[in-house]
C-alpha cells in the first residue's frame, strides 16, 4: 500500500465522516411527508448546515474516486470505513461525551479489522471482468437487494427503516465505488472521450442521487445511531465484494489468510456498530408531524 493512497483515502473518510453528521443535522428536521421523494434534496438545498454537509461529501468522494484510480477496491474501502471515526469526533464535539470503554473498544476494533484484513489479504490488481455475465450478476444483486430493502423500508419508515435505507444506500455506493473504478481506467486508456461514451459514469451519477435520497431518508427518520452503522458497514463489503467478483482484486486464499481476513471484516462490522451506537452520537429529535416545515437556520 503506498502512502499516497493511504492519505487520500483517509483523507476522503474525513470529510465524509464530518459531512455526514453536519447533513444528519439538517436532514432530522425535514418534514416527514419528504420520506423517500426527490423533494427531500430541494427542501435540505435551502439549509446551510446541510449544504456545508454535502460539500464535504463531494470532496471526500472526489478524494476517494482519486484513491481508487491508485489502489485496489478492497484496499480503498476498508480504509474509507473508517469515516465512523470522523464522525465521531464531531459528534463528541457537539454532545460533550467521552470516548469510555464503548468508544475505545470501537475505535481499536474497527482500526484493528481495516489492519488485520490489509495486511493478510494484501489487495493486488489482475485482470478485471468488466462487461461479463459475473459483473450483471453481482451488480443486478447489489442492486436488487438495495430495492428490496427500500421497499421493506416504506412499510416501516420510523421503526427499521432508517437502518434498511442506510443498508441499501450502503450497497449501492458500494457499486458506485467500482463503476468509478472502471471509469477512471477508461479514462487512463482512452482519455475523456473514452469515459463518455460508455455507460458507467451516467450509473455512478444516478446511483449516487438515488443513494443521496435514501441516506437523507435514513437521516430523517431516526438518529446517526440507527443509520450511519448500517452505511457504513454495508458499502465496504459491497465494495470489497465487487472488487473481488469482477474488478481483478487478489487477496490472499490460503487459510491462514482467510481466517484473518474474515476476523479482519468481522472486527470492522463490530467496530462500527459499537462506535455508531456510541452516547455521542446524536440521537435525534422528537417525532414532527409530517407536515412540519423544514428550519433553514
Amino acid at each position: 500500500m503506498s502512502l499516497q493512497v493511504l492519505l487520500l483515502a483517509v483523507s476522503a473518510a474525513c470529510c465524509l465522516g464530518f459531512g455526514f453528521v453536519l447533513q444528519q443535522n439538517a436532514a432530522q428536521k425535514a418534514p416527514l411527508k419528504d420520506f423517500l421523494s426527490p423533494r427531500l434534496l430541494l427542501d435540505l438545498m435551502r439549509v446551510p448546515r446541510w449544504l456545508g454537509g454535502i460539500a464535504l461529501m463531494v470532496v471526500g468522494m472526489a478524494l476517494g474516486a482519486v484513491a481508487l484510480g491508485q489502489g485496489e477496491l478492497s484496499l480503498v474501502e476498508p480504509l474509507l470505513a473508517t469515516n465512523l471515526l470522523f464522525a465521531l469526533a464531531l459528534s463528541r464535539r457537539q454532545t460533550g461525551q467521552r470516548l469510555g470503554r464503548q468508544g475505545w473498544a470501537g475505535l481499536l476494533l474497527l482500526a484493528g479489522g481495516v489492519t488485520a484484513f490489509i495486511v493478510a489479504g494484501e489487495p493486488s490488481g489482475g485482470t478485471a471482468l468488466s462487461g461479463s455475465s459475473r459483473q450483471w450478476l453481482i451488480i443486478g444483486a447489489m442492486i436488487g437487494a438495495a430495492l428490496l430493502l427500500t421497499g421493506y423500508a416504506r412499510r416501516s419508515r420510523l421503526s427499521a427503516g432508517p437502518v434498511l435505507l442506510a443498508t441499501a444506500a450502503g450497497l449501492l455506493y458500494g457499486v458506485q465505488d467500482a463503476l468509478t473504478r472502471i471509469t477512471g481506467r477508461r479514462f487512463d486508456e482512452g482519455g475523456l472521450l473514452e469515459v463518455l461514451t460508455g455507460w458507467q459514469p451516467y450509473a455512478v451519477l444516478a446511483l449516487g442521487v438515488t443513494g443521496l435520497v435514501l441516506v437523507q431518508s435514513a437521516f430523517e427518520t431516526a438518529s446517526l445511531r440507527m443509520s450511519l452503522p448500517a452505511l457504513t458497514a454495508a458499502q465496504p463489503l459491497a465494495g470489497i465484494l465487487c472488487g473481488v467478483g469482477f474488478l481483478g482484486d487478489r487477496l490472499h486464499t490460503d487459510a491462514g489468510a482467510l481466517a484473518w481476513e474474515s476476523a479482519g471484516l468481522a472486527a470492522i462490522v463490530v467496530g462500527i456498530v459499537l462506535l455508531g451506537l456510541h452516547p455521542a452520537m446524536p440521537c435525534g429529535q422528537a417525532p414532527r408531524e409530517p407536515t412540519g416545515k423544514l428550519a433553514t437556520g
